[in-house]
């Protein structure tokens, strides 16, 4: 075939495309009318989980399965968004993190309602302002977010779905490494930098900011004008897309200290779907203060063979020395071994509550 030939060919794939793809959008629709008549949740991770899988699995390629992933992660968002106008609050401000993870996970086609603290997500949640939340819960190389797992503590909101967000730190600016002598950087970024701050920017000075979008804002138009009469250079450790919103140059890119870098938010939703034969379980307890507690709370998990993922605790804030551990382990509380375990943990703790069931990350 010629050129010619070939782009005819590729109008009348379009045209099919177009067309599959609005009756596709269709069926979306009722479906959604359905679960609105029974009162189920619009967006299901389970089902999208599904699809995901299902896509891959028929990939014969050139697409990537990535791309493929792509391309259906904004079909499916363009779908949710004509089903109901749904509003997803994350950290803020725009091109964080959290909202770099929100957009993978939820596509371009929704509405998002930058928040100023993982509490405000949490409760434009709870108030209905928000149909879901995303927020940080750890990071591979810096360990849990604190603060995130303290919220849970007083909160009916339910983990619906976690986000796994390879993060790939850069330095942005408008000056070379060695001209550099004002650093904008949040703490966690810089943490996670340390090493490579260490070696090349030894002198500079580092000033805190609230989050890498803001870092990146501080270092660009605004802030070298509001630094104009210092020597030297402003620049900024950043993420990609805050560096392209505020029209930073990359200096360096990937200077995070460890290549496997990861974040991991949760989001946050009000019920949690049906099982999908690979799912993860978060629970929270406290127990009491006596020889052998922990051991007792945690045998229940060995006795129905179930694999935890995590364990970490936080002071309880209300007794001192009182602590909530919060566990993940494989499975949904739907299944027998899960909801088995739970009653027993329940037995020989003070307190339990499940945070929720959700599909595991691929």
């Amino acid at each position: 075939m010629n050129i010619p030939e070939h782009r005819k060919a590729i109008d009348k794939l379009d045209a099919q495309i177009v067309r599959l793809l609005n009756e596709r959008t269709r069926h979306v629709l009722q479906i959604g009318e359905l679960k609105i008549e029974v009162g189920e949740a619009i967006y299901a991770p389970q089902r999208e989980r599904m699809v995901l899988q299902r896509l891959r699995k028929l990939n014969g390629g050139p697409i990537k399965d990535e791309s493929l992933r792509a391309i259906y992660r904004e079909i499916m968002s363009s779908a949710l968004s004509l089903e109901k106008s749904m509003t997803i609050a994350y950290m803020g401000p725009e091109a964080t993190f959290t909202h770099q993870a929100a957009m993978e996970k939820f596509g371009s086609s929704l509405r998002y309602s930058a928040q100023k603290t993982i509490a405000d997500i949490f409760t434009e949640v709870a108030r209905n302002r928000a149909d879901y939340g995303v927020v940080p819960v750890e990071n591979s190389t810096e360990g849990v977010v604190t603060h995130t797992l303290d919220m849970f503590v007083d909160s009916n909101l339910q983990i619906v779905a976690q986000i796994i967000l390879p993060i790939r730190f850069c330095l942005a600016g408008a000056a070379t490494v060695p001209e550099v002598r004002r650093l904008y950087a949040h703490p966690q970024a810089l943490a996670q930098c340390r090493l490579w701050v260490q070696r090349n920017l030894a002198n500079a000075e580092i000033i805190e900011a609230s989050s890498n979008a803001r870092a990146a804002e501080l270092a660009g138009a605004k802030g070298a004008a509001r630094n104009a009469g210092m020597k030297g250079g402003v620049a900024a450790i950043t993420g990609l897309l805050a560096a392209e919103k505020y029209d930073l140059k990359i200096i360096e890119q990937d200077i995070q200290d460890f290549t496997e870098n990861a974040t991991r938010f949760l989001v946050l939703g009000r019920q949690c779907g049906p099982a999908t034969g690979c799912d993860r379980t978060s629970v929270m307890f406290s127990i009491a203060d006596q020889v052998g507690a922990l051991y007792r709370a945690l045998e229940p998990f060995r006795r129905y063979k179930l694999n935890m993922t995590k364990i970490e605790s936080r002071p309880s804030k209300r007794k001192a020395w009182e602590y909530f551990f919060f566990v993940d382990c494989d499975g949904h509380i739907s299944d027998p071994k899960v909801a088995k375990a739970v009653a027993h943990l329940a037995g020989v703790c003070n307190f339990v509550k499940v945070l929720g069931s959700y599909p595991n990350s691929d």
